[in-house]
């Protein structure tokens, strides 16, 4: 017959007394937040920004008008930011995400619910009851290292959330620079179509009347089909770079007639000297630090896998037995699980392995992160070289260009056709720039966020490539 395991009234009750004081002192209890503080701080810090979860309906509405505010005026960078964080519903999946992490790191600080048994047995005239009371003491034994290795789990799950959330702030900068840009080289592109327009019927009139060869007038149709195509293409652009933008802000139905300024910030004065920055980003960079918990995590891991190697079945009881025809029976006992085909090894090894794999990952990401950050800066500034060169050099002369054979038109030195071929050459300069500079607000997003977490740094160009309207200035 099976013991029995119950403690007897006095022992009983002592126990159950020191069980709850152990429960009482040493379980975590559940953030208020889900664990959203660090991160919210860590957005203030580095964006200076809000960050917020809605938990019901009244939140909801709150952060719905929020949103609307933002919306009622031309979006500029730092407001299309805030209504990604406030707005993008990937991110709330992420937020909430901590909350169920949290969850696991309590439930993971609590003490195993003890076992209770009652059975009821007969033998004739003979009546026998069988209470018995168990505890896992393996998890007991356990527990103070597993609480600190969920501990550092949830830190870094949290660390990494902030990584998400300064990645999405910085692709929506992406973004937002794309989309003004689109706008600006739509407009321009419209601009050349028009003109295009314009000397393709003045070709076709003077060619009717004899004044224009076939090889003129083809040429300037010609320009016009490729100007039609151009503006086509502008026009599908803008529209991708706005869904896109649209979609990093978390719009739909009426929001996605959001308004955008008409054209770029101008460039700085001088670019930013920056030193030091391989150190700066090993400092804080996030996904550094979040390299190196992980590691510890492991680490601690590992020493639990030890600890519970051979002890990993270990159960105390006590029994209390009573019997109509019997002696009253009490007594304990302790279970464990005998190593016989099974001495852990295995787990060992691979507790071992797992940290030797994050330690190998905490230092590939801190290699990468000092590249990053190199290549980055580097972009930064070509980037801005080549605006400038753009802004001061490219626009200017193209400008005296047209001034002076606006001068020679008027003078009737030089006909009309070399007159709108000019101002195409013109506007191809000018969208050329803004091109320059959109590469460099890209840039400059990129350098940022490579200070602070991993960025997604775009491929150079190809030397030679042609900038946008290049084509069209040819003819």
């Amino acid at each position: 017959m099976t013991p029995n395991k119950i403690l007897p009234g006095g022992r009983l009750r002592r126990l159950a007394l020191a069980s709850a004081a152990l429960w009482l002192t040493g379980c975590a209890s559940l953030s208020p937040d889900g664990g959203l503080q660090p991160v919210r701080d860590a957005t203030r810090q580095h964006l200076d920004q809000e960050l917020a979860l809605p938990r019901d309906a009244q939140q909801q509405d709150e952060l719905a008008r929020r949103v609307q505010e933002l919306l009622a005026q031309p979006l500029s960078e730092r407001s299309a930011v805030q209504v990604a964080l406030l707005n993008n519903r990937g991110l709330r999946a992420s937020l909430h995400a901590l909350g169920v992490a949290d969850a696991d790191r309590v439930q993971a600080s609590r003490l195993p619910n003890p076992g209770f048994s009652f059975a009821r047995l007969k033998k004739g005239d003979e009546r026998e009851i069988e209470r018995g009371f168990t505890l896992d003491l393996a998890h007991v034994i356990a527990l103070p290292l597993a609480r600190r290795v969920e501990d550092r789990r949830f830190a870094a799950l949290q660390r990494a959330t902030v990584m998400e959330v300064l990645a999405l702030a910085a692709e929506t900068r992406k973004a937002y620079v794309a989309a003004v840009a689109a706008e600006q080289m739509a407009r321009y592109q419209q601009d050349v179509r028009e003109s295009a327009e314009a000397g393709a019927e003045l070709a076709a009139r003077l060619a009717r009347i004899g004044n224009f060869s076939k090889l003129q007038q083809a040429r300037e149709q010609g320009f016009h089909s490729e100007a039609v195509l151009n503006a086509a293409r502008a026009e599908q652009a803008r529209v991708a770079a706005r869904e896109r933008l649209t979609r990093l802000l978390g719009l739909w139905g009426a929001q996605t007639q959001f308004q955008l300024p008409e054209r770029l910030p101008d460039l700085p004065q001088q670019p930013d000297a920056r030193e030091g920055l391989e150190q700066l980003a090993m400092a804080q960079r996030l996904d550094v630090q979040a390299a190196r918990a992980q590691m510890e995590a492991t680490a601690h891991g590992l020493g639990l896998t030890r600890v519970t190697r051979l002890a990993s079945a270990l159960e105390l009881g006590w029994t209390h037995n009573t019997s109509n025809e019997a002696p009253r029976q009490t007594g304990w006992e302790i279970g464990f699980e005998i190593p016989l085909f099974d001495w852990g090894e295995a787990r060992s090894a691979r507790a071992e392995s797992l940290y030797l794999q994050s330690a190998n990952r905490a230092v590939q990401t801190a290699i990468e992160a000092r590249s990053e950050v190199r290549e980055a800066y580097l972009g930064y500034r070509a980037a801005y070289d080549i605006a400038r060169h753009y802004r001061d050099e490219v626009v200017p002369a193209a400008k005296r260009v047209s001034d002076e054979n606006l001068l020679r038109y008027n003078g009737m030195f030089i006909s009309v056709f070399e007159l709108l071929a000019d101002a195409r050459a013109q506007i191809a300069a000018v969208n050329a720039s803004i091109a320059a500079q959109r590469d460099f607000w890209t840039a400059q997003a990129d350098l940022d966020m490579a200070l602070i977490g991993k960025p997604s740094l775009a491929a150079p160009a190809a030397p030679g490539a042609a900038a946008p309207g290049n084509a069209a200035a040819g003819h």
